[in-house]
C-alpha cells in the first residue's frame, strides 16, 4: 500500500522547528495547548464542503519519526542546537486529536480538527495536517458538485494525468470515491482504497491500427466481456459509431456478448449522443450505454442533461482532480487555548480588521441538530468542550456576528460530531473503508435541505456558538482590545 510505511515526519514549514526549538529553551515542552483547523469559505459558492483526508492523516501519524537523516540535515542548517535535536531524535506522540468523520458535509468557522498536547507536538504538526485535509477536502467537494450534477449517472473519476503530482492523483481519487465517484483510472487508488477500477482506451489504439474498424475489432476480441469503444477519434457519426456497430455485430453477437458501450470525447456531445443513440438503438443495441468525457464539470454535466444528451455516464478529469474552478480549500490552523497548572483552560484569540478572521477560542465541540420528523440537519452548534445539549425542549441559537438574528429549534435532536481520534498518542478510532466512507457521506448529503445543494445562491447553514461560548470570545476581544489600543 502506498502509505502503509511513509514517514512524512518532515512534511512542514521550518518555523515550525524554529518556533519548536524557542519553546523548548523557554520552557513551554510541556505546555499543553488546543490547536483547531478550520476553514472560512466553502468553494465555488457552494452550500457545504465534505469533510475528507482522515485517514490519510492517520497514516501520516502513524508513522511519525526523526530519522538520523533528518536529524544530519537539521544540523547541518546550523539553526538548532543539539538539545532541541535530541529532542526530535526522540519525538513521540502524546496529543489527544478529535475530527469530525470523513464524509460529513461541513461548514466555515467551526473546528473540523482538534489538537491537544505538548506545545511543540502541536506546532510540528501543523502542515502535515494542513495539506492533507486542505487538498481532500477540497476535491472531495468538487467531487460532489460533479456527481450531484449527473443526476444519478455514474461518474468516473479519470483525472490522474492532470493531477499536481502523484500523490494528488492517488489521493485525490481516493476524496473523488468518498464524495461519490463511482470509479477512478487511476490503477494505484483502486488497489490502495478498494476503489472499483475502469477505463476504456486512447486514441492511440485506435490511430495505431490500419484502420478504425481493425481497432475496434481487435479490442472486441481482446475484451469481450468489458467492450468500450472510443468513437471519436475521425468522425463519430460517419465512422466511429458505423464500425463499433459491424464490430459489435460481428465479434459480440456470435459470442453471446453484448457491449458494454461507446465513449464520446470531443465535439458538440449533446448533439453526438443523441445521433450515437439513435444508431445504437435501429442497430439493436439499446443497451449500450454513451460515455461522455473531454474536459466537463458540474455546469457542462447538468446543460448536457438539461438539453436532453443521451449520456449515460461521465468521465471527468481536470476540473476534478484539480478543482480548477476554486482550486485553494484555504484551511487554517489556530491556537484555541492553553492549559493552566490547575486543569483549567486559559482561551486564546486572534483578532484581525477582518470580522472572518476572528477566531474562537477554548477547546470545543460541534453539535449537530436534526429535525426529529425529517431527520434532517437544522443548524451546527459550537459549545465550550464539556457542555452537554439537551434539545429536547427546544434550543435556542443565535448567529454569532449578527445576534439580533435568533431562531427557537423545536422537535429536534442534537448529536455531538467531534469524534476522538488520539487519545495521548494513541489511536483510539476505528478506520472504516473508503466504500464505508462513501456510503456514509451519501447518507449525510441526503439528510440536508434540498435548497443546500443548490449550486447557485444555496441556502445559508448557520453555525452558532453556545451563549457560554460566545460570551467568552466577547470578553477575551474586549480584553485585547483594551489593551491594544
Amino acid at each position: 500500500m502506498l502509505d502503509a510505511k511513509r514517514n512524512l515526519t518532515t512534511i512542514m514549514d521550518f518555523y515550525e522547528l524554529t518556533m519548536a526549538a524557542g519553546y523548548l529553551e523557554e520552557g513551554y515542552e510541556d505546555q499543553i495547548s488546543v490547536f483547531d483547523m478550520f476553514f472560512r469559505r466553502i468553494p465555488d459558492g457552494g452550500g457545504f464542503a465534505i469533510m475528507a483526508g482522515l485517514d490519510t492523516f492517520i497514516n501520516a501519524l502513524e508513522n511519525l519519526s526523526f530519522t538520523e537523516e533528518d536529524i544530519s540535515f537539521l544540523r547541518g542548517t546550523g539553526a538548532f542546537n543539539e538539545r532541541f535535536l535530541e529532542y526530535l531524535s526522540n519525538f513521540r506522540l502524546h496529543c489527544n486529536i478529535w475530527a469530525i468523520p470523513e464524509g460529513t458535509p461541513i461548514f466555515p468557522q467551526e473546528p473540523i480538527v482538534t489538537v491537544e498536547g505538548p506545545a511543540i507536538e502541536c506546532q510540528l504538526l501543523e502542515t502535515l495536517l494542513l495539506v492533507t485535509f486542505n487538498h481532500q477536502c477540497l476535491i472531495a467537494t468538487k467531487a460532489n458538485r460533479i456527481v450531484r450534477s449527473a443526476q444519478g449517472r455514474p461518474v468516473m473519476e479519470f483525472g490522474a494525468r492532470r493531477a499536481q503530482g502523484y500523490d494528488a492523483a492517488v489521493y485525490g481519487a481516493r476524496a473523488a470515491y468518498i464524495a461519490g465517484c463511482s470509479s477512478t483510472s487511476c490503477v494505484m487508488a483502486a488497489r490502495d482504497f478498494g476503489i472499483p477500477a475502469s477505463g476504456t482506451m486512447a486514441h492511440s489504439w485506435v490511430q495505431m491500427f490500419p484502420s478504425e474498424y481493425d481497432a475496434f475489432r481487435k479490442y472486441a476480441e481482446l475484451y469481450p466481456d468489458n467492450c468500450l469503444l472510443l468513437v471519436d477519434t475521425y468522425n463519430v457519426t460517419k465512422s466511429g459509431i458505423p464500425n463499433a456497430i459491424r464490430v459489435f455485430d460481428e465479434v459480440l453477437k456470435p459470442l453471446g456478448k453484448r457491449p458494454l458501450g461507446v465513449r464520446i470525447d470531443s465535439g458538440d456531445i449533446a448533439y453526438l449522443s443523441k445521433k450515437a443513440r439513435k444508431m445504437l438503438d435501429e442497430a439493436g443495441y439499446p443497451d449500450c450505454k454513451v460515455c461522455a468525457s473531454n474536459s466537463l464539470d458540474e455546469y457542462i454535466v447538468r446543460d448536457l442533461i438539461l438539453q436532453g444528451a443521451a449520456v449515460e455516464s461521465f468521465g471527468i478529469g481536470e476540473n476534478l482532480i484539480t478543482a480548477k474552478s476554486d482550486p485553494v480549500f484555504g484551511g487554517v490552523y489556530k491556537l484555541a487555548a492553553v492549559k493552566a497548572a490547575d486543569g483549567s483552560y486559559i482561551p486564546k484569540i486572534k483578532v484581525s480588521e477582518s470580522t472572518e478572521k476572528l477566531t474562537t477560542p477554548l477547546l470545543k465541540k460541534v453539535w449537530r441538530i436534526y429535525d426529529k420528523y425529517t431527520g434532517k440537519a437544522m443548524a451546527d452548534y459550537v459549545t465550550i468542550f464539556d457542555e452537554e445539549v439537551d434539545a429536547e425542549k427546544g434550543l435556542t441559537l443565535f448567529d454569532p456576528l449578527q445576534t439580533w438574528k435568533q431562531r427557537v429549534y423545536q422537535n429536534c435532536t442534537a448529536k455531538c460530531i467531534t469524534t476522538p481520534i488520539y487519545e495521548n498518542g494513541r489511536l483510539v478510532y476505528e478506520r472504516p473503508s473508503a466504500t464505508q466512507i462513501r456510503d456514509f457521506c451519501k447518507q449525510q448529503i441526503d439528510g440536508l435541505w434540498e435548497e443546500m445543494r443548490r449550486f447557485e445562491y444555496p441556502h445559508r447553514y448557520y453555525v452558532d456558538l453556545s451563549e457560554k461560548l460566545w460570551t467568552c470570545r466577547r470578553q477575551l476581544l474586549e480584553e485585547v482590545t483594551r489593551e491594544n489600543s
